[in-house]
């Protein structure tokens, strides 16, 4: 809960407090003003609200963004060592065939 939305739950609280007051006084003037406090009060508490869960949607695509990020490293990691293991491989078998080659010249 964030400073909006208890701003606006204190804001309603008043509002309510001012409509009774209004209504068993007779006075209409402060009831009226108690059903818009209220109602600038709810508003604060959705503004609030609605901050809240942007936060989490911009949360969650931060992490969503950081998992593509180290997929795509380990992605590119995983790939370096596969073709460096190949390449040794070959190499291996180029240094292999060369030393058969070299005994074969012997006899």
């Amino acid at each position: 809960m964030n400073k909006d939305q208890i701003s606006g739950k204190v804001e309603q609280l008043i509002g309510k407090v001012k409509q009774k007051a209004g209504e068993s006084t007779g006075n209409q003037r402060i009831a009226n003003q108690g059903v818009a406090d209220q109602i600038r009060g709810s508003a604060k508490e959705t503004w609030g609200h609605i901050k809240d869960t942007a936060n989490e949607i911009k949360e969650t695509a931060e992490a969503k963004h950081q998992a593509d990020q180290d997929r795509a490293r380990d992605s590119i990691a995983s790939g370096t060592q596969s073709l460096k293991d190949r390449i040794a491989d070959n190499l291996d078998n180029i240094q292999n065939d060369q030393r058969v080659e070299r005994e074969h010249i012997k006899e």
